[in-house]
């Protein structure tokens, strides 16, 4: 068995994907490249220990795009310290919400949102940590 490397999205469009993550969520890009043989781009991102690979089909003319629907799975969840600032930092960056804020009283609070090609992402706010 292996350890957790990266969680992987599709996307219609590198650049937009790249603002996306890197101009409004803050991700850093580590590398980008072009794999000729399986006709794909792709780009890696890091935030904290997390690994992302962004992945545009290069023979998919029409991406189709999936239609966020609860209960928002898969999704890819980030931890923030406060929710709230994040939240204003979202709005600030013009990242509409989904849904949420949600919370279990006491123990965690949360915000779902999308990427620019419905690629669900979560924001969690734990309050106590199990």
């Amino acid at each position: 068995m292996g350890v957790f490397d990266h969680v992987a999205f599709q996307v219609s469009d590198m650049e937009a994907a790249i603002q996306f993550y890197v101009g409004k969520l803050g991700f850093s890009q580590s590398f980008r490249g072009v794999n000729e043989e399986q006709a794909e781009e792709y780009a890696f991102f890091t935030c904290g220990d997390l690994r992302l690979e962004l992945i545009r089909d290069l023979n998919q003319a029409g991406f189709a795009r999936p239609e966020p629907n609860p209960p928002y799975c898969p999704h890819l969840a980030l931890e923030t310290e406060d929710l709230q600032q994040t939240l204003a930092q979202l709005e600030q960056a013009g990242v509409p919400i989904l849904r949420g804020p949600l919370e279990v009283p006491g123990e965690e609070t949360w915000v779902y949102f999308a990427d620019p090609d419905n690629n669900v992402l979560e924001y969690i706010q734990w309050y106590q940590k199990k």
